[in-house]
């Protein structure tokens, strides 16, 4: 195995993407539209997006329209959220807390932990959950 990418199946493509870089800093490294016609790395105001890819340091989502995603792979879920927590590691969680705790739903404030990390955990405008840690 070489590397783990969430395919995450989401509401709406321009909204997710803007609340990850507004909040997370994450970048757009591609991005197609509804007529798989355009994959370039710019949202387009006139278009409509089914797929993303965006990467801040070594973490990497694709996020893809709920509708997309069940012609893709099928049906085989019921709404989109998160059953499993999509734990990052980052520099200064601190830092990333203090930046993002009026913007995002927290669900867990940031605390230490019995392991030697120091977390909080939010729940995304689409119902998944990530943790965001650094060692204390």
């Amino acid at each position: 195995m070489k590397s783990l990418s969430p395919n995450l199946a989401v509401k709406d493509i321009k909204q997710t993407v803007a609340y990850y870089q507004d909040n997370f800093g994450f970048e757009i490294e591609m991005l197609v539209d509804s007529l798989q016609e355009d994959f370039s790395p710019e949202i387009k105001k006139d278009k409509d997006y089914i797929w993303a890819l965006i990467k801040k340091g070594d973490v990497s989502l694709m996020l893809q329209e709920e509708n997309s995603m069940k012609e893709d792979i099928g049906n085989f879920f019921e709404g989109i959220g998160a059953s499993i927590t999509l734990y990052i590691e980052v520099d200064d969680v601190d830092i990333l807390y203090e930046k993002v705790k009026e913007n995002v739903e927290i669900l867990k404030p940031i605390y230490t932990t019995w392991y030697g990390q120091k977390e909080f955990y939010i729940k995304d405008i689409n119902g998944y959950i990530l943790g965001f840690s650094s060692k204390v």
